[in-house]
């Protein structure tokens, strides 16, 4: 390996960061979504979220890499095939072994650490269809999904200067756009499209453990410093400012929730708290790599109260029933970050970039995330119904009523 390239304290980092990703998706999410969820149906969503896991790894590794990351034949202006997807150079990781460098890391470390977020982001999307889809079709929509939907997004934000929404300039640190609102619109998506939970609205469906997803919530807080921290590639400065507006925003967001809820209710909730939490950690995504503590308060507060909105008021007026709020937290806490990070990217705002030109930079961060949702929303939509006339899309209504662990799994979560 050249040792003049590799940095020990990159990589070491990059290790790391890594291991807190994967801690998010198992058993972070999966504890925090099966919290979420009616006792019958606690293993389904922990079964999805660990299938998931192997499944998009595999993918991951056949084609997933090459297509978001491969920028053979891409030309210097942005045009051309490789400026919305990647090239098939690096399939089966082909011509990846231990001399090959990311930077000042090993390739094979970049590789393992950006297949944590391939994984985790259709694992967003089993909130919205908790307790009532099909797990065989929740395993095919996801493929589909990961294939035509996360990878060219990826590639456009992430793929070089030639992709394409990076060519625009568009600022994503970590994932606003990739990750939390393309799978925040497909699970909107996948609420309308399945439908609603037999009962719903008007029968209450309390989450069954409320101590698993309190527990899966700092789960997911602490491995999050992996997933913003981490996409610094190195051990610097801005991952230093990474972790700590992560930090910063999710405690104002959870505050601000807390105040709507003892407004409203007068009451303060451990799951307002958590949903607060996870809605500043999404909306901070985008602009982790370039917005200061001054931004992360104000990301942070205005989170947690459009995000509040998201999963209560607007869900209520579009009839939707999006189960966990996938796209209530990660669709609107991901859009909001994503424009915000536009703004308080500006040095004179607390920000990293100096002399930005704020009123454009406004315009391309709405202008990519309208075009990254759009693009989420139709491959979703195709997905469901190529998933729906392959295995059908939910399970029959007496499945339902038994719940998915016994009609799907033929296991209990708990024995009485």
């Amino acid at each position: 390996m050249d040792t003049q390239t590799l940095n020990s304290g990159d990589t070491a980092w990059m290790l790391v960061s890594t291991a807190l990703v994967l801690f998010m998706m198992v058993p972070g999410l999966a504890l925090f979504y099966g919290g979420l969820v009616r006792t019958k149906n606690v293993l389904s969503v922990l079964m999805q979220c660990f299938a998931l896991t192997a499944l998009v790894t595999v993918l991951w590794v056949l084609y997933g890499y090459s297509l978001a990351f491969d920028a053979t034949g891409m030309n210097p202006d942005g045009g051309g095939r490789a400026a919305v997807i990647g090239g098939l150079a690096k399939v089966f990781l082909r011509g990846i072994d231990v001399n090959s460098m990311q930077g000042t890391i090993p390739e094979t470390v970049f590789v393992a650490y950006q297949a944590m977020f391939a994984l985790i982001t259709p694992g967003l999307i089993v909130g919205a269809f908790a307790e009532r889809m099909r797990f065989s079709a929740m395993l095919v929509f996801s493929a589909i999904w990961f294939t035509f939907a996360y990878t060219p997004v990826c590639h456009m934000v992430w793929g070089g200067s030639g992709a394409l929404m990076a060519h625009f300039g568009v600022i994503d640190f970590a994932g606003g756009i990739v990750v939390h609102i393309t799978a925040g619109v497909a699970a909107l998506v996948a609420a309308l499209v399945i439908g609603a939970r037999q009962g719903y609205p008007h029968t209450q469906m309390m989450p069954h453990n409320l101590t698993m997803t309190a527990a899966g919530t700092g789960m997911l807080w602490v491995g999050w410093f992996g997933f913003n921290a981490g996409s610094a590639l190195a051990a610097n400065g801005t991952a230093g400012m990474a972790a700590l507006v992560t930090h910063i925003s999710p405690c104002v967001a959870a505050l601000t929730w807390m105040a709507i809820e003892l407004i409203k209710f007068r009451t303060a909730s451990m799951l307002g708290f958590a949903t607060g939490a996870i809605a500043g950690l999404a909306a901070i995504t985008p602009a982790a790599g370039t917005a200061g503590p001054a931004g992360a308060v104000c990301i942070g507060l205005a989170s947690g109260a459009a995000c509040f909105l998201g999963a209560t008021s607007i869900k209520r007026w579009g009839g939707y029933d999006d189960s966990l709020d996938a796209f209530g937290v990660h669709g609107v806490g991901g859009f909001v970050g994503t424009v915000l990070a536009g703004i308080f990217a500006a040095s004179e705002l607390g920000g990293s970039v100096a002399d930005l030109h704020v009123g454009r930079q406004f315009v391309v961060q709405i202008g990519c995330a309208l075009a990254a949702a759009a693009w989420s929303a139709v491959v979703a939509f195709a997905a469901l119904k190529v998933a729906g006339a392959l295995v059908g899309l939910r399970v029959d209504d007496a499945a339902e009523r038994s719940g998915l662990d016994l009609s799907l799994h033929n296991e209990s979560g708990y024995n009485y």
